[in-house]
């Protein structure tokens, strides 16, 4: 049985169980016609429940724990792909991968988090909260990149960065602050992907790009409704009215002009289907990186800087 995001799946875990226990049997007449009536029942249920869903069970379908992660589209989207390991100064940190690839016949670069599956890869990955050092190991692959004059494609999925003492003591802060800078200005073009969380620094240290894109069910925000909900109310149980105030969605986003594109994702949600979630992102890749081909690198890094420094509306107060 799959795993529930929310209650409000609750009537298309129903609809599936069905199917599941309607397909054990001997495929008749009578079953077939069933088993097609309630496949029909679950499009339609999938499409009402997912088109409804508050900020708030947004963040849960971001945080399935089926969710395709950056391994899953590096298999379903690239060959040849060969990883590289650590920042040449401390460790290698295993909340972010990456390394050489191949797309469509063309030499790239990716880079993601990645969360784990299980509680033992969980606990290797840190579930995705990278430290000072998953930020060196991202710059020093991307440098290879700008050297190679291969395009970046970067995966966003994370719920932040690391927050423990020997983090902050490696500078995490400064890793970040130096991966925005030196990313604003990498010679080569650069595509970032929120394909779940996109959760605050933890998620900028990797996303400053020339198109950002966005999976339909992502978020992407400054904090988790919990953090702001318990800096705001000192009350986690506020989460879903911190949600609802943060605008994490990708349509909130996109009307804000912080993202590009909206990748639409599979009826029900990416995590119900890997490979047609790889197959849309697919189209939207490709169509982006060759745009970004044509353009002199000049110009893209003007681009790129006058696409950051648009952001946000500022008031001045007239004394």
């Amino acid at each position: 049985m799959r795993k529930l995001a929310g209650d409000f799946e609750k009537p298309i875990a129903e609809i599936e169980d069905q199917l599941e226990q309607l397909s054990a049997l001997p495929p008749t007449e009578e079953v077939t016609e069933k088993l097609e009536g309630l496949k029909k029942k679950l499009r339609k249920v999938c499409q009402e429940v997912y088109s409804h869903l508050k900020p708030w069970e947004r963040y849960l379908v971001a945080r399935h724990p089926e969710r395709p992660y950056t391994l899953d589209f590096i298999l379903l989207l690239f060959e040849d792909f060969v990883e590289m390991h650590g920042d040449r100064k401390f460790s290698d940190d295993h909340s972010i991968v990456g390394g050489l690839a191949c797309y469509k016949g063309e030499p790239i670069v990716v880079v993601g988090h990645e969360k784990g599956r299980n509680t033992r890869e969980k606990i290797y990955r840190n579930f995705g909260m990278a430290q000072p050092e998953g930020y060196r190991k991202a710059l020093r692959i991307m440098r290879l990149a700008e050297k190679f004059h291969r395009p970046v494609i970067t995966f966003i999925d994370t719920s932040g960065a690391y927050p423990g003492i020997g983090a902050e003591e490696r500078g995490q802060a400064e890793a970040i602050a130096f991966n925005l800078r030196e990313m604003s200005r990498l010679q080569t073009p650069i595509i970032v992907v929120v394909t779940g969380e996109g959760g605050s620094g933890g998620a900028l240290a990797i996303g400053v790009g020339d198109r950002i894109l966005m999976l339909e069910f992502a978020v992407y925000s400054v904090i988790s409704p919990e953090g702001c909900a318990a800096i705001l109310w000192k009350n986690q149980e506020k989460k879903e009215e911190a949600a609802e105030n943060l605008k994490v969605s990708a349509h909130d986003l996109k009307r804000f002009n912080l993202i590009d594109e909206i990748v639409p994702e599979p009826l029900g949600g990416a995590h119900r289907d890997h490979t047609e979630a790889a197959r849309i992102l697919d189209e939207h890749l490709y169509r982006n990186l060759q745009e970004l081909k044509e353009v002199p690198i000049n110009d893209l890094l003007k681009q790129r800087y006058d696409k950051f420094r648009r952001m946000g509306v500022f008031e001045k107060e007239i004394r």
